[in-house]
């Protein structure tokens, strides 16, 4: 397993200051955005697409300094009801696979998005709940008129240019479990992957662990995310775990996004990193951080210290003692 970095974070850093950093750092890959919500600051997207000579160059910077790009983040809303923002979303999408394609980046990381409530709407709705059954009937129209034809389309031309799609199971987007990510994957091909991410999954009571094994059973994981969460009893006792205050009330939210190790111990990153080998994924780790209590070097510092300590290397060796 390699270990990456999620390049958002470095947003005051030119292109080649965040590059040396993460490669003094120790870090293998960088995972670079495109536009939509990690914007495209270290990743000029159609400026690439037109010129072979500048991808050639951009490529030399990454592996000159022992580096790759484990996959390339346009995190948007396709199917926003907003139709403005949803072709923007659709363009970035289509046009990060294609840029993916030429530059032999395997993997596209976004949303699957969440439309409105019917034609008419104005504004995302994201049913949580069956019943009043209104709920249920607004979750049926998104899925069957909305998110699946998207997608169909979208996994259609991954597919034709060789790139996965790992959609990160995310609150508030339609796909946001195990369940709903194998269901669209079902509807559409198997260029539909998720984008793990262990820390949107602790706060809904899915363990990371059995999700790795629901999706590994199917070869569905073509991302991981590491960032962690911590989960505060006391405050989900008042506020609930669907707690709508701001990221930034530490001290008073439900749970909170920590740096690796800051929410769950290392014995769990372990139990993580190794269900994911046994299940198929060996690719790459890439540190998201978005810990409200840490700076950022700090904070990036220590993940990559902790995760080095649980990390899995080397290939798996015969069964030497049998």
């Amino acid at each position: 397993m390699k270990i990456g970095v999620f390049s958002v974070l470095f947003q005051d850093k030119t292109f080649e200051e965040m590059l040396d950093y993460v490669a003094d750092a120790g870090v293998d890959m960088v995972e670079l955005g495109t536009g939509g919500n990690p914007g495209n600051q270290f990743c000029p997207l159609d400026e690439l697409l037109e010129d072979e000579s500048k991808r050639a160059e951009y490529l030399e910077k990454i592996q000159q300094r022992g580096l790759g790009i484990s996959a390339f983040s346009c995190h948007n809303n396709p199917i926003s009801p907003n139709q403005d923002h949803a072709q923007d979303a659709h363009d970035t999408l289509f046009k990060t696979i294609k840029l993916a394609a030429l530059l032999n980046v395997p993997v596209v990381n976004t949303f699957s998005g969440v439309a409105g409530s019917d034609e008419t709407a104005k504004y995302p709705n994201w049913p949580v709940t069956p019943w009043p059954t209104a709920y249920s009937e607004i979750l049926e129209w998104q899925w069957e008129e909305k998110l699946i034809p998207y997608w169909k389309k979208a996994a259609d031309y991954a597919k034709e240019q060789g790139v996965k799609i790992a959609i990160e199971l995310h609150a508030g987007f339609l796909v946001h479990t195990p369940y709903t990510l194998l269901k669209l994957r079902a509807a559409t091909n198997d260029a539909i992957g998720a984008n793990l991410d262990p820390s949107h999954l602790w706060w809904q009571g899915i363990d990371p662990v059995a999700a790795i094994k629901i999706l590994g059973r199917e070869n569905a994981i073509h991302h991981f995310h590491a960032k962690d969460t911590y989960i505060d009893q006391e405050n989900v006792n008042m506020y609930g775990l669907t707690d709508m205050q701001p990221y930034g009330n530490v001290q008073t939210r439900a749970w909170t996004f920590r740096t690796v190790g800051y929410g769950h111990n290392p014995q769990v990153w372990g139990e993580i990193i190794s269900a994911l080998r046994i299940n198929g994924y060996d690719y790459v780790v890439s540190i998201e951080h978005e810990d409200p209590i840490m700076s950022i070097e700090e904070g990036f510092t220590k993940a990559v210290n902790n995760l080095k300590s649980v990390n899995i290397e080397n290939p798996a060796p015969d069964l030497w003692w049998t």
